[in-house]
């Protein structure tokens, strides 16, 4: 099926920002480099955008000025490299898809508005200044209280909990093993000093007014005293430009929720802020899904998920995270139908649901490119069929958006782009973690995934050799 050949309708401004800035950036500036910054403050690590391998903030880089939690060392010798119109290696996720034909991720974000707006700026910089970003995502700590099949001890503590009770699993790299306890992947517990979170504070007071988007990750931030303190900070300095957003599993405990849920209801008065957005964590329906994110409640998720839409006021949205590993193939049509319903409930008067669809690559043997060549095509079914629900003029709210199914249509063609490798050790390792998984989790792939039975053979056979 030759995908790129289809028309998906009416094209978003979204798009059409892409397109434009494609053309103008050159072959490598991302303006990401300057204008975004993820921030992983219980390790002490950072990245631009979530392609590029985490690296380590060093001590030096804050000794003198908090800024440095962005501006590291390494990061301007790669914005230097951009600026000479070089790929750095770190972005090669984004020189695969360009390769492909696709737009990138470097051409969405640097057209969006909070980046574009210092394209000529940047452009021409010499890239050893300082830049203040206007996309902050930060997590404070790992404390978490699922432990999904993809994660790791640095992001949760839960999953610390069962590495330190029953060690690594055992596959062919040993998978979350207590090395994460050691060295400078360490989480640093809250009961301790971090100088990390010491320097994101001192940096606050500057970093808050140049705020467009400010998003809060885990860990669960709803179990987090830093989130609560952003809130209170917002709440007393109203910022009327800014994108407030929290990344949650909405699977916690009663009390937490309810504080949550309070203070959501506050921060979306008139004034406050220019716009919520709720980002919601899960990979696929049902069973399949509480599998993937355990020890998930399914059924709770959604219940909390109508709750949010019905009762915060005034202009909020909520966005799916549906990152894409080998287990949600199965059951993605049902939650992206799931998805329209909820669509065509809430979004009345502008879209107020969305979802996006980032892939996984690590650890290998939950990517999508282990998979057989019939997983890819059922992937392309699900691409026609949500082509035959795009979104119309005349009824712009509750059908697919055009990058939607643009995103899925780069998954597809990452996950074709790996297919052709030699994957038996994944499959293998594949085969030991959930057989491990199911031992210690008291879990039956086999119950939740009847329709990968063949799969799970495969796997079995690889794991054997």
């Amino acid at each position: 099926m030759n995908k790129g050949d289809e028309s998906v309708g009416t094209q978003s401004k979204f798009l059409n920002a892409a397109e434009q800035m494609q053309a103008k950036l050159g072959h490598a500036l991302c303006l990401a480099k300057w204008k975004q910054v993820s921030l992983h403050l219980t390790t002490g690590h950072t990245n631009s955008c979530y392609h590029p391998p985490l690296h380590k903030i060093e001590l030096s880089d804050i000794a003198e000025h908090p800024a440095g939690l962005h501006n590291t060392a390494y990061k301007k010798a790669q914005r230097v490299i951009m600026l000479k119109d070089e790929r750095p290696g770190e972005c090669q996720y984004c020189w695969n898809m360009e390769d492909q034909g696709k737009l990138s991720d470097r051409h969405y974000r640097s057209g969006e508005p909070w980046a574009a707006v210092d394209f000529e700026r940047i452009r021409n910089s010499n890239g050893t200044e300082d830049a203040i970003p206007s996309y902050v995502e930060v997590n404070f700590n790992h404390a978490c209280n699922l432990a999904c099949s993809y994660c790791s001890p640095q992001f949760s503590s839960s999953w610390a909990a069962e590495i330190e009770r029953h060690g690594s699993y055992p596959t062919n790299i040993p998978h979350n093993d207590p090395d994460h306890f050691t060295g400078n992947r360490r989480p640093i517990p809250v009961r301790e000093h971090n100088p990390y979170v010491e320097a994101f504070w001192a940096w606050w007071p500057t970093l808050y007014p140049e705020l467009t988007h400010f998003r809060m990750t885990g860990g669960e931030p709803l179990l987090d005293r830093n989130t609560y303190r952003v809130f209170d900070y917002v709440l007393a300095n109203p910022n009327p430009k800014l994108h407030l957003c929290v990344t949650s599993n909405f699977s916690v405990d009663e009390k937490s929720w309810q504080r949550y849920l309070n203070y959501t209801k506050q921060l979306c008065q008139e004034g406050v802020l220019e716009h919520y957005m709720q980002y919601v964590s899960l990979d696929g329906w049902g069973a399949q899904a509480e599998y993937m994110r355990d020890p998930l409640d399914f059924n709770l998720l959604w219940d909390r998920v109508n709750q949010f839409l019905t009762e915060v006021p005034y202009r909020n949205s909520l966005t799916f995270i549906v990152t894409m590993n080998n287990l949600s193939v199965t059951s993605l049509e049902t939650l992206f139908a799931g998805i329209l319903g909820l669509r065509k409930t809430y979004s009345q008067t502008y879209q107020r649901v969305w979802f996006d669809t980032p892939v996984l690559r690590e650890p290998a043997w939950q990517s999508l490119q282990i998979l057989p060549e019939s997983y890819a095509e059922k992937l392309e079914h699900l691409w026609a069929w949500m082509i035959r629900q795009i979104e119309t003029e005349d009824d712009p709210f509750h059908g697919f958006k055009d990058y939607e199914i643009a995103r899925l249509d780069r998954d597809i063609a990452w996950m074709r782009a790996g297919q052709n490798q030699n994957h038996s050790q994944a499959k293998a390792d594949f085969y030991r973690f959930f057989s491990e998984y199911d031992r210690r989790r008291g879990t039956d792939f086999l119950k939740t995934f009847p329709e990968m039975r063949a799969w799970w053979e495969e796997c079995r056979y690889w794991s054997n050799q």
